[in-house]
């Protein structure tokens, strides 16, 4: 009987863990492909380009393959080794509409993206600024679509989750667990609610008004913050104006990385820049991550340890136990799968969960100890430490 009810205990646990994990993420506001607006204000996409030969000439093709009509895209190449700038040049000689930047020495007291951010928006001239990472890749439509539903939100600040593209074996193991933890995170509900204070944006794309961005201060008001895209939302609703975040995966992808050791080096270093000055939520990520590992660990030898004790003379308590077993994996898979058809990949992928949680609990506890230790990230040649 202690079997049978502890048996009992977990699959009641288990059942509502995964429905409320796999339950957070309600974008409500969803960005569909829209025609060229009629009255079409000077809209300036803004990206920050460090070391990027592999995407920069696709992302910038694609900015500037834009149907919507008045668009001027300027790429702030970050003090790059690669020939990310030559690509920009020969770019730019067919396009007047591109400008590249040649950036400046890295400054005291700035991160390196938001200095980036700063030199590019000192240039643009658009009523709305649109910051786009250069790893990620718009469609015809993007601009055109995102700017409709902007103003039909009456937002400031509109921000999109994008579709994650996935090539390689890893990234389709890795990746959809990740996005599951993060929207965990944070409630897009919660966010769009203008009485409450939850905020964030994602740094691939944002688009906002040019005057609620000089009036909170721009990236110069956040230059120091590593985790520059969550700190310009806070600014932005805190201080009055409409914030929404929303789904793009129609319109917008962005490729964040091709393997496993690009994945694990972005990876730790995001989790630890964004929580390295909130050591307890680290801690407690890694602890969480952890426990997903041994749960999902445990979940195929639960039925086997079923069947054991039927084997032993557990009779129908032993059945008991082996049907709540299976139930709650079959609804994991359940919710695995889903996820892996709305990042579209195969189905099969959900049956990678322990792999895919064992990676995931190893970069959380990594990026843990990195703040523990005082040793830091190293991202693109730049060393970042806990203060």
């Amino acid at each position: 009987m202690p079997y049978f009810i502890t048996s009992t205990i977990l699959f009641i646990l288990g059942l509502i863990i995964i429905y409320w994990v796999h339950n957070q993420y309600h974008l409500d506001i969803v960005v569909t492909p829209k025609p060229p607006p009629n009255d079409a204000p000077l809209v300036s996409i803004c990206i920050p380009a460090r070391n990027e030969e592999n995407n920069i000439r696709r992302c910038v093709e694609a900015a500037l393959g834009q149907d919507y009509p008045n668009i001027e895209v300027i790429v702030l190449d970050d003090r790059s080794t690669d020939a990310t700038l030559t690509q920009l040049t020969e770019i730019a000689s067919r396009d007047s509409r591109l400008i590249p930047i040649h950036g400046s020495d890295l400054p005291v007291g700035w991160a390196g993206k938001p200095h980036a951010l700063f030199q590019a928006s000192a240039v643009a001239c658009g009523e709305w600024l649109c910051f786009v990472d250069a790893d990620t890749f718009l469609k015809p439509q993007a601009i055109s679509s995102v700017y409709a539903k902007a103003l039909e939100t009456e937002a400031d600040l509109f921000t999109v989750m994008n579709e994650q593209i996935l090539g390689s074996f890893w990234e389709k193991v890795v990746m959809p667990l990740v996005m599951t933890a993060l929207s965990v995170g944070f409630s897009p509900r919660k966010v769009n609610d203008p009485s409450r204070r939850d905020a964030i944006a994602n740094g691939q794309f944002i688009l906002i008004r040019r005057s609620v961005y000089d009036l909170i201060g721009g990236h110069e008001k956040v230059k120091d913050q590593i985790v520059e895209d969550k700190a310009i939302s806070e600014q932005v609703k805190w201080n009055g104006h409409r914030l929404i975040v929303a789904d793009g995966t129609q319109v917008v992808s962005t490729r964040m990385y091709t393997s496993l050791a690009t994945m694990w080096e972005g990876w730790t270093k995001n989790i630890y820049l964004g929580l390295r000055d909130h050591p307890a939520m680290l801690l407690l990520g890694a602890f969480g991550a952890t426990l997903a590992l041994i749960a999902a660990l445990f979940m195929p030898i639960w039925p086997l340890l079923g069947l054991a004790w039927y084997f032993k003379g557990g009779g129908w308590l032993a059945i008991g136990v082996i049907i709540k077993s299976l139930i709650v994996w079959g609804f994991l898979l359940y919710a695995r799968i889903q996820v892996a058809r709305g990042m579209k990949i195969s189905a099969w992928y959900a049956l990678t969960i322990p792999l895919g949680a064992g990676v995931f609990a190893a970069m959380m506890l990594t990026s843990a100890w990195k703040v523990i230790s005082g040793e830091g990230v190293i991202w693109k040649g730049r060393t970042y430490h806990p203060e």
